[in-house]
């Protein structure tokens, strides 16, 4: 379910530049994946190249979480509301989700 934030932009936009950068990198690391499976790697090394995929994507979500945080929750909270309980909803799911994963 997507909601709107109380102003016309998202916590993270600041930073958009830097996230594209990372997701980027990311998808070229899943194409280098892809490679080598083809080409047979040892698994090792697939694996050790999984882990840093992984961690990469742990950090974009670290990031995006603390940008909802210090900025969609934090000016939810402060108009109050049913708005405020939406909010720290959604981010105690995020990171639930995140927790799981």
């Amino acid at each position: 379910m997507e909601t709107i934030a109380l102003d016309s932009q998202h916590g993270y936009i600041h930073n958009k530049d830097d996230y594209l950068r990372r997701l980027r990198r990311i998808e070229g690391q899943a194409r280098g994946l892809q490679r080598m499976v083809e080409e047979e790697k040892y698994c090792i090394d697939i694996l050790t190249q999984v882990s840093a995929m992984t961690k990469a994507l742990q950090s974009v979500a670290l990031g995006l979480l603390d940008e909802h945080l210090s900025h969609c929750v934090v000016q939810a909270a402060a108009a109050g509301g049913s708005e405020a309980e939406e909010k720290v909803r959604e981010a105690s799911e995020a990171i639930a989700r995140l927790v799981r994963s």
